[in-house]
């Protein structure tokens, strides 16, 4: 083997580089069960006795779960499954934001077919979901 060129460095080391930034943020394995997914799960909205678990899988088809956390630290669960929305089936994506020491979940974001949607129909929603 022969001596390493100030060439061959100039590759390697860029290389190195990249390799290092894929490792720490390239794309990651989904989180799909832990504690923070079980507690949203189980989270009744108020004056109703149904769970969100139970809401979403009596309505919507292909139903799946996912914890991430954000960059600036916040804990978040998001439901993702093809719910009835307007007589017709929807791509839909809500996001449920739980505090750290999982006795409060606040409502995040909620898209239709990659369409963000106002809270209020979020909240209109979700609300017909866990009707009983």
């Amino acid at each position: 083997m022969g001596k390493l060129s100030k060439r061959n460095i100039l590759w390697i080391i860029p290389i190195g580089i990249l390799g290092v930034f894929w490792y720490f943020y390239g794309p990651q394995k989904d989180i799909t069960d832990n504690e923070y997914i079980t507690y949203v799960k189980n989270y009744s909205i108020e004056n109703s006795n149904k769970s969100l678990a139970t809401a979403f899988a009596s309505s919507c088809q292909n139903p799946y779960w996912l914890y991430f956390e954000t960059q600036k630290g916040q804990d978040v669960v998001e439901f993702k499954g093809d719910c009835p929305i307007n007589n017709k089936d929807a791509k839909v994506n809500v996001q449920f934001l739980v505090d750290p020491s999982k006795t409060n979940v606040k409502y995040g974001a909620m898209l239709v077919d990659n369409k963000m949607q106002e809270e209020s129909h979020r909240d209109n929603f979700l609300l017909t979901l866990t009707k009983d």
